[in-house]
């Protein structure tokens, strides 16, 4: 018994550290845009369009890590993508063809895809053998990744290294975590008996599993998500285009309110599982969307940098708990096993992230970056109204 608890143990931590992959691999990109965008000589239409596919390839590469989660497990899974992740973050800020940091952009942005799907469905597994919730400290590691990917960039950079060089040893950090930490996740047969011990005989029965996704409260959970991804991949992709351009911020500091912002959700997020439990679920997810929104509104109308970045600050406090809630509540969907839940709001919820900015992009090149986040700050304010009414 003490032996698996040791083994439990070691997995949720090794999960905490994929988790720390994912934010430090991806927040790693928002500090290149501005570097892509002056060097590829892009307006914000075709960033928009070449954010695209990024987020194409997340979409394409997401039921097809369901697929492969179910047939050889999650570790693989994320092992496969944290690798790819690695070995594609320095070439974007060597590729000068628009076409080749097209190609790129997909393929990093399927190895994002990858390694969501697989640590969330992994994280489920580990939080239901705690019995308690973990997934907002979960999603908190990914924040501090997010911080350090944000920063890390920028601070090698100024400590003398090219960006590229930074790129690399960034890469490094990947590869390393990801290789130390794969024998400590569970393995495949592990999680099968995980699954068949939590999930209740009727929701493993019945013709058409596969189209147990379309049901109503999974749809509906992955639009909230969606809507709360959305605003995480504003901030990942156009908050230092926005900071520069619109505020006047230099590039070389303009990811201080991507920074800003994974400072305010990390500490939210890893208090979180305590506050979940302090609060309900429904007043934690609808205060939290009204603070995200006035901290849009706020980033959006204020001229002074200070009380931008206080408004970040916000909009980091009032959604870093909302999506781990999403995916506890996708845990629990009576008749719904987890394996066709969580996979299923993960692809419907990241499309915020991944797919969203080039809409934002579009937005931005028509009307201006300000209507991006105001649209932004509105679908947070949907989030409240809608959770506040679920049933």
């Amino acid at each position: 018994m003490e032996g698996d608890f040791q083994r439990l143990v070691r997995a949720k931590r090794a999960t905490q550290l994929t988790f720390l992959v994912c934010g430090l691999a991806v927040a790693s990109w928002a500090p290149m845009v501005p570097y892509a965008k002056d060097r590829l000589g892009l307006h914000e239409g075709q960033l928009g369009l070449l954010l695209l596919c990024m987020g194409g390839g997340g979409l394409i590469m997401m039921p097809l890590a369901g697929w492969l989660c179910n047939k050889y497990g999650t570790r693989v899974v994320m092992a496969a993508s944290g690798i790819a992740l690695a070995v594609l973050l320095p070439m974007l800020l060597l590729i000068s063809a628009p076409w080749l940091m097209a190609v790129a952009l997909l393929f990093f942005g399927a190895g994002a895809g990858g390694i969501d799907v697989a640590m969330n469905s992994h994280g489920v597994q580990v939080q239901n053998m705690y019995g308690r919730s973990i997934m907002s400290s979960l999603h908190g590691l990914f924040s501090v990744g997010g911080l350090f990917g944000s920063l890390g960039l920028g601070f090698l950079v100024k400590a003398g290294l090219q960006p590229l060089h930074a790129a690399i040893a960034i890469a490094i950090v990947l590869a390393v975590i990801t290789f130390s930490q794969y024998r400590n996740l569970l393995d495949y047969s592990t999680e099968k008996e995980i699954l068949q011990r939590f999930t209740k005989p009727k929701e493993t029965t019945g013709k058409h599993n596969r189209y147990l996704w379309l049901n109503r409260t999974v749809l509906f959970l992955g639009f909230l998500c969606f809507a709360s991804f959305l605003s995480e991949g504003a901030m990942l992709d156009w908050s230092a285009v926005y900071l520069r351009d619109q505020k006047g911020v230099p590039k070389e500091l303009a990811g201080i309110g991507y920074a800003a912002f994974s400072i305010a959700m990390a500490v939210m997020r890893l208090l979180g599982d305590s506050i979940v439990e302090k609060f309900k679920s429904k007043t934690v997810v609808v205060a939290g969307s009204l603070i995200a929104t006035a901290g849009l509104v706020i980033s959006i109308i204020s001229p002074s940098i200070y009380i931008v970045l206080a408004g970040y600050i916000l909009l980091g406090i009032g959604a870093a708990n909302i999506v781990p809630i999403f995916f506890s509540d996708g845990g629990r969907i009576a008749g719904i096993p987890s394996t066709v839940s969580i996979p299923a709001i993960t692809t419907i919820g990241f499309t915020g992230s991944l797919a969203g900015p080039a809409l934002l992009g579009f937005i931005a090149h028509h009307f201006s970056l300000d209507v991006s986040f105001a649209l932004t700050a509105f679908l947070m304010l949907v989030i409240s109204v809608g959770y506040l009414f679920k049933k």
